[in-house]
């Protein structure tokens, strides 16, 4: 059977992105997920002429007829109303984020003026015409958009959504995600293993890297008994919208997985990709329920999360899939089968390029090497040697 290479097998997996729908949360609950609506400014920004710094409003008039001194008719507050200035010789003391007075157009900072005896003397040869004024709408005008629709949302946008008082927001709503691990030899993170045992750990891998992307996932263990897999999956078909399994997808006599998954009515749309480690993935759909059959061996379970499930539902999200990421890698690197090889590296900034290091392990078993490394580059399948000084995608976790 040829094998699905990784190009085509990321593109089945984005052509078979889904849409969840929308829901409106507490604009402070936001964070991380993506926006749905746009933005629009609900007044100017500013929403009046502001003062930018703390000192004294007059009129650019007096000034330029060569008046220097200019006695001070009352102070305008940040937050307070409009003053008006009575007299245009006068001056006005003006706080920084207040209002410019009526009848004043600039603003001269205490630094430069002297004030005595309830007057104000300005040190200066020249004005600006508006010198120290955030004008009105400088920044966006009424009714602009401030935020397009599919941005994901930071502490920045958190900010813009405060302003505008939009205290609820429509984002697109999470898919419901189930992690599956399967195999007898797998307990608890707080049992005590045999010596034929080991415990969970790659479920847990998983969750943190759907945590990042504010998924919260429920999990569940099956041991390997092919009816109680069937009854187990049929039941969470029913409740679930995405299910990440791990182990069981392989060639073994206890791999049940895409025989399940056959029964249960998903159709596969791949089986095994020309990569390692991560080569027996499996992926398939019914209806809108959508299945990532991920090999057992945690650095692979590990890789093609980052390289499958991400993408995925960034495009479902409506955000737009780019991984431009790029290392240049340090070292000759010879790897002879006809595969995509994700070698993990360390990554290193050296004049102002991102170097990549292979930080070699022990195969798709060895999780602790994952600590050691900081990233996989991508080896393409069509080579066996790479060179120093040859640049290749990287997939970074760090």
């Amino acid at each position: 059977m040829e094998l699905t290479t990784v190009k085509e097998a990321l593109a089945i997996i984005l052509n078979n992105a889904e849409d969840f729908g929308i829901e409106e949360v507490d604009f402070l609950k936001s964070m991380g997920r993506v926006l749905k609506e746009n933005i629009v400014a609900d007044r100017d920004f500013p929403p009046f002429n502001r003062v930018s710094m703390d000192g004294i409003a007059f009129s650019s008039e007096a000034f330029n007829s060569g008046q220097r001194t200019f006695k001070i008719e009352g102070v305008q507050a940040a937050g307070s109303e409009q003053m008006t200035l009575q007299n245009k010789q006068h001056c006005i003391e003006a706080m920084t984020g207040a209002v410019l007075p009526n009848g004043c157009d600039v603003v001269i900072q205490y630094e430069l003026v002297t004030i005595e005896n309830g007057e104000a003397t300005v040190h200066l040869d020249n004005v600006k015409f508006f010198q120290n004024i955030h004008k009105k709408g400088l920044d966006r005008g009424a009714n602009e958009v401030l935020i397009q629709k599919n941005t994901l949302i930071t502490s920045a946008e958190i900010g813009v959504l405060a302003t505008v008082g939009k205290y609820k927001v429509k984002v697109a709503k999470q898919p419901k995600v189930m992690i599956v691990s399967t195999g007898n030899e797998l307990v608890e993170v707080n049992e005590n293993p045999a010596a034929h045992q080991i415990r969970r750990s790659n479920v847990f891998t998983l969750i943190s890297i759907l945590e990042k992307l504010h998924i919260k996932a429920e999990t569940a263990h099956i041991l390997d008994d092919k009816h109680v897999l069937q009854t187990k999956i049929e039941g969470f078909l029913n409740t679930y919208d995405v299910f990440i399994f791990s182990g069981a997808v392989s060639k073994g006599k206890f791999d049940f997985i895409p025989e399940v998954l056959d029964n249960l009515g998903v159709k596969k749309l791949f089986h095994k990709v020309k990569q390692r480690p991560g080569k027996p993935f499996w992926f398939g759909k019914k209806a809108n329920k959508t299945v990532f059959a991920f090999p057992g061996n945690p650095v692979s379970t590990f890789v093609s999360c980052l390289k499958y499930f991400t993408p995925w539902y960034q495009k479902s999200m409506g955000v737009t899939f780019e991984n431009s990421q790029q290392a240049i890698l340090s070292e000759d690197f010879f790897f002879k089968p006809g595969l995509t090889y994700f070698l993990q590296v360390k990554l290193a900034q050296q004049n102002g390029k991102l170097i990549a290091t292979p930080v070699t392990g022990k195969g798709s078993g060895d999780l602790v090497n994952l600590v050691d490394a900081d990233a996989f580059i991508e080896l393409p399948a069509d080579k066996a040697n790479f060179s120093k000084g040859e640049v290749f995608p990287v997939i970074s976790y760090r």
